[in-house]
């Protein structure tokens, strides 16, 4: 084989080797790629959670308030109801 033949050669075979190192970096370039939207989404839809779990805690507070006064209500009608029936 001529010199030129012989580079030939091992710059083909330098090609290859690069194509078989480089091939796995773009499939897992690609799956980051993927993987990046995927956190974004669930970034967003955390982001979302947590304000609705801060609503509804709001409203939990506010519930428990009109619970309260709903209990001492009854209870004052209760009182009431056996004032009357004690006369």
């Amino acid at each position: 084989m001529s010199r030129l033949e012989l580079a030939a050669a091992r710059l083909a075979k330098a090609l290859d080797d690069l194509e078989t190192v480089v091939s796995p970096l773009a499939k897992a370039r690609e799956s980051a790629a993927v993987a990046e939207t995927k956190i974004a989404a669930l970034d967003a839809e955390r982001e979302a959670l947590v304000a609705r779990v801060a609503t509804l805690e709001d409203e939990a507070r506010a519930l428990s308030g009109l619970t309260e006064e709903v209990e001492d209500r009854l209870d004052g009608a209760i009182a009431e109801i056996r004032t009357a029936l004690s006369r």
